[in-house]
Parts: C-alpha cells; structure tokens; sequence
C-alpha cells in the first residue's frame, strides 16, 4: 500500500522536484501549496498532466495552525519544505520570516505531535553556520545568525530538536547546503547569472564574488529527503546534504560564462552586497554522517547540474525578470 506523504511548500524550487519524484516513485502524495487568489500552483503547474493528476493539491497557510493541522490529518510522512528563504528580502521583513519559518514550522510540529505522524523531515539551511569556523562543516559546527532569515532557521530547528527531546516526536532536521537546478527563482546567484547571460547581457551583474559555496543539484537534495525518510535510525538526527566540494561565486560565474558566452565579464553590483557581518564567506560541508546511515552519495557534477540547468532556463526564459535584481 502506497505510504501518504505531504510535502509543505510543493509549489517551491525544491519541493516541487520532491513532489514530483515522489509521485514517480508511487506514493499517494498531498501537496501543501501557499493559498492565492489566482488559483496557481506555483512550479506544479509545469509539471506533465500524468505527474498532476496524482496529486492531491491543498491550498493554505502554514502560518495557520488550523489549515495545517487539517492537512496533515492522516498523512504517514511529512516534508516540511515552505519557508520564506531569500536573504536580501529578510533585512527589511524580519516579522514574516518569524511567522512564517518559525511559527509555521511550530504549527507542522504540533499538528505532527497531535495526528501521530510517523516521519516528519524539518528543512533546514546550511546559513544556519554561519562563516564556516572550520572546515569541513559537519553537524556539530556552531550555530550563527548572519541574517534574519539564518536566525529564524535556527530558531526553527532548535524547535523542531525540542520536540523530540520533549515528546518523542520523530523528526530529522535535513540541512541541504546550497541547492540548485531547474525551477529555482531568479533571487539565486545560478539562474540570476544564467538568465542575464541567456537574455545577452555582456555585463553580468553580481554582488561578492569571494564567498565560497558548496552546491547540491537539486535532484541529489531530493534523493537525500526521501533516502533519509526510508531509514528509521535519522529519527532525531540534523543530517548535512553536502557535495564535500566548494567554489567561489566568481569562479562559478567563470562557469557558467565559458558555457554560455564566454565574450562576457562579471561586474560587482554594489546593491547586490550583503552587510560585511552578515556576509557568510564559506560554507563547505561534509555529509559523512548522512552517507553513513544511509548510504546517500551525490550522483551529479556540478558541471552536470549547471548543463541541465542551463538547458531548463533557455526553454523557460519567458518566466524570468532578468533586467531587475531579484530580491
């Protein structure tokens, strides 16, 4: 019998790649999808017929203790994906990433403690770090508010960790570090360079070029939630998704510019600049941890990931703003 699972934050990069795949691998899955008044599904609304017509689709609000609770009712295992991520947008609205990344991750905890929820899997971000103290970063690595968003990530882990001291609750907290791919927004530094170069741009607009970052494709991030959900021994576990690999942004721009139109030059766009203390200058993790109960190991190259994400933005350039900075 196939296993319920619900996914919040379906319409998202990332949690529409999990739906899907979830569909693929023949689960009966509910997607969580942020209410609006236009009736869209966000990124599911892409998805091919066959994949949509086998999921069930629920419009709400994980601020909303009600709705959320209302969802989840019989569901065997819940991703827990929807937060508010962009980092720039969290320095003038601090109060909606409290609502909604720790409220609304308290409200799935809760509804998970009350329904019995056999699996429940809290996203987590590697911002949570901080400057990397020491390299490589595994799960032990202190904790660092570098931003309003990275402290209220912080802040819903920390919940998440107390619920399954307090009641047993069986949560991982999975911490991808940064994942990208198909279908990710355009307030990213892969798709903001790739559209700016796809759109002709000669001049590609970045802001620090120096940080350091370790990238997940993004089919690898979803093949680490659902591996974690299939072993019992993460119960309770903060479990890294990591390449082990890192580079600069500059040299990841360098990248994406030799594939795409190598007669173009990065500029520094001084609006782009993160505050210097907030700015996180290396992240590079090490997913030992995970491969050890798991077995998880990525299966994509950057250079793999970059191609398919390439490909992916050229046929879908229409749905991107590439003149302005995206927040």
């Amino acid at each position: 019998m196939a296993n319920k699972v619900m996914v919040t934050g379906a319409d998202g990069f990332i949690g529409s790649h999990l739906t899907e795949e979830l569909v693929r691998q023949g689960e009966k899955v509910k997607a969580f999808c942020e209410y609006n008044s236009f009736g869209t599904w966000g990124w599911l609304d892409t998805l091919p017929k066959e994949i949509k017509d086998e999921i069930e689709v629920f419009m709400g609000d994980v601020r909303d203790p009600n709705g959320v609770r209302v969802a989840m009712k019989e569901q065997d295992t819940v991703y827990h994906l929807a937060a508010l991520i962009a980092i720039p947008f969290s320095y003038h609205s601090p109060d909606s990433y409290v609502d909604t990344n720790i409220k609304g991750t308290l409200n799935v905890l809760q509804a998970a403690r009350d329904h019995g929820t056999r699996r429940l899997l809290v996203t987590s971000t590697s911002e949570v770090y901080g400057t990397a103290q020491y390299v490589p970063i595994d799960e032990n690595h202190p904790y660092q508010g570098q931003s309003p968003y990275s402290a209220t990530k912080i802040g819903a882990d920390r919940l998440a960790e107390s619920f399954y001291r307090s009641f047993e609750l069986p949560v991982t907290i999975v911490r991808p570090f940064n994942t990208y791919g198909p279908r990710q927004s355009a307030r990213a530094v892969i798709p903001t360079v790739i559209t700016q170069l796809l759109a002709g741009k000669e001049e590609i607009r970045l802001g620090a070029l120096t940080p350091t970052r370790d990238f997940n494709y993004v089919k690898d991030t979803v093949a680490g939630f659902i591996t974690i959900a299939k072993h019992d021994n993460t119960i309770g576990q903060e479990l890294n998704i990591a390449t082990e690999q890192e580079i600069s942004i500059g040299e990841l721009a360098q990248e994406m510019v030799r594939q795409i139109n190598p007669n173009a030059k990065i500029v520094t766009d001084e609006a782009r600049l993160r505050p210097e203390k907030s700015e996180v200058n290396r992240l590079l993790g090490t997913a030992k941890k995970l491969n050890a109960l798991t077995g998880w190991k990525p299966a994509y190259t950057l250079e793999q990931g970059l191609a398919e994400t390439i490909e992916f933005l050229r046929g879908n350039l229409g749905s991107y703003k590439a003149d302005i900075y995206n927040l």
